[in-house]
């Protein structure tokens, strides 16, 4: 019997349309309902219109990762079509790492009496604009032990505008949290700089020496080779696809940034001052 006629072949043909179909489900609800706050650039009717134009004028054909591939693969399809050109990644989430499938990014001490929890986009102008206004604050709460960070990062830009820059940045973050959580804090900081951050149409952070460029201004990362080996390298382009996923599935997350306190949405400080307050109301009494 040939494979096509095969009951192998006819389960696995149903498996690929079952993913196929959740994935499809998965993006069209993140679609009706992910608003980048504070932002009009998330204007999917225009952007599914110029989507495709803008990832080919921009960097992402120097992205080394073949993000369908990776995403067959993580929905249980590699290998069904027998093309041995197909590429095929580690499975593997970085050091420093928790939780199922390693998602659970957390800065600071594990044992601290609140968790602020950061949902962001790589390529977000607002998530930068945040980082920016907050960055060092936030910081300083994390430093005196106030709280820890857990990070969910989205790519869901990358939906809205082409190419893959938010999915190619979030595999760098991995890349330099394997490295050290020192360097992942550095390297986020860096990439949402005012210096280093794109326009949010632009599919800079899709051209993977572009990533490299502005790891060299974290002495961690700078000419660090195991970093740059795992960009070229795509290993952890799955990781990254499932924390996507994550982000997805956060059904109380309706744009970026959010923020959580405690596991509750809280609105998000435009200053310093205003953050300070939010953190001293909603702290948890030692």
């Amino acid at each position: 019997m040939s494979k096509r006629n095969s009951a192998d072949a006819k389960r696995a043909a149903r498996l690929r349309l079952q993913a196929e179909r959740e994935r499809q489900a998965r993006k069209e609800r993140l679609r009706r309902r992910l608003t980048v706050t504070g932002s009009a650039v998330v204007v999917l009717g225009i952007a599914a219109g110029i989507g495709v134009a803008i990832a080919g004028q921009n960097g992402g054909s120097n992205d080394a990762t073949d993000w369908s591939a990776v995403r067959s693969q993580l929905d249980g399809d590699s290998g069904d079509s027998g093309d041995s050109k197909t590429p095929v990644y580690a499975d593997a989430a970085p050091a420093h790492t928790t939780g199922d499938d390693g998602l659970t990014l957390r800065i600071g001490d594990p044992d601290a009496p609140n968790t602020l929890t950061l949902y962001e986009d790589p390529r977000c102008p607002v998530c930068a604009s945040l980082e920016q206004n907050l960055g060092d604050t936030i910081g300083q709460g994390v430093e005196d032990g106030t709280y820890n960070i857990d990070y969910v990062f989205g790519t869901f830009l990358d939906d809205s505008f082409g190419g893959s820059g938010s999915r190619n940045a979030l595999e760098a973050l991995g890349a330099a949290l394997d490295v050290s959580p020192e360097a992942f804090v550095a390297y986020h900081q860096a990439l949402y700089s005012a210096e280093h951050h794109p326009d949010e149409r632009s599919d800079d952070f899709g051209d993977d020496q572009n990533l490299i460029d502005i790891a060299q201004t974290v002495p961690e990362l700078k000419d660090n080779a195991d970093f740059e080996a795992a960009v070229h390298d795509s290993t952890f382009a799955v990781w990254a696809l499932r924390m996507s996923d994550a982000f997805d599935d956060a059904d109380d997350v309706t744009g970026t940034p959010t923020l959580k306190y405690n596991g509750e949405v809280v609105d998000t400080p435009q200053t310093p001052e205003a953050f300070e307050q939010l953190i001293a109301a909603n702290s948890a009494a030692e």
